[in-house]
């Protein structure tokens, strides 16, 4: 674990199980606010076979927006599955595998979501507009998320490391590369040391 991720974690003065814990609330927080979205979107596209202008979309309209049919269902099981890990896992002191479990389906889910809404906005147009609107828009809408969600927490991540960091203690990545065996640093295990 670099330096800085150590300093911080050890500022927070928490146990192993204590950061375990904050982790899952925290991604329990996270998650919250995407299942909502992922789920609106996911009912939204259900619904549009049933309004009369469906019959009117063309061959290639109505492949894309079985594809977006598809990839909303699959951003919701991912979005959900951590609560599913949770009910399944619960009171098996399984708590570091919990979180990173479920960090990683967030992850998948919250890449398949950015395509849902890329798509879902490339596929408006091209049925208002035309083809042409269609895919710059759902390019655009895909770089524009790509952007935000991925490049820049890595601007971010990057500034950070390249300089000196206070020891505040908010170092939620090193928790989450720990916790499941994905990064360096022992994992603890024993009586007591995993909730």
């Amino acid at each position: 674990m670099p330096e800085h991720h150590a300093a911080r974690a050890a500022d927070r003065r928490e146990t192993y199980t204590e950061r375990m814990d904050r982790n899952w609330d925290e991604l329990l927080q996270e998650l919250r606010v995407t299942q909502t979205g992922a789920q609106i979107l996911t009912g939204f596209l259900l619904t549009i076979p049933f309004q009369q202008r469906f019959s009117d979309l063309d061959a290639y309209q109505q492949d894309l927006y079985l594809v977006l049919v598809l990839l909303a269902i699959l951003a919701t099981a991912l979005i959900v599955a951590p609560v599913s890990l949770h009910r399944v896992l619960f009171r098996k002191r399984m708590k570091p595998e919990l979180v990173s479990s479920g960090n990683s389906l967030a992850r998948w889910g919250l890449a398949v979501l950015g395509l849902t809404i890329a798509g879902s906005a490339g596929f408006v147009f091209d049925v208002v507009l035309d083809r042409t609107a269609g895919i710059v828009v759902g390019a655009s809408a895909l770089v524009v998320l790509a952007g935000f969600w991925w490049g820049l927490p890595r601007v971010l991540e990057s500034r950070t490391s390249s300089r000196d960091v206070p020891t505040d203690g908010a170092d939620d990545d090193a928790d989450s590369r720990t916790a499941g065996g994905h990064g360096e640093g022992p994992t603890p295990s024993g009586p007591g040391l995993r909730g």
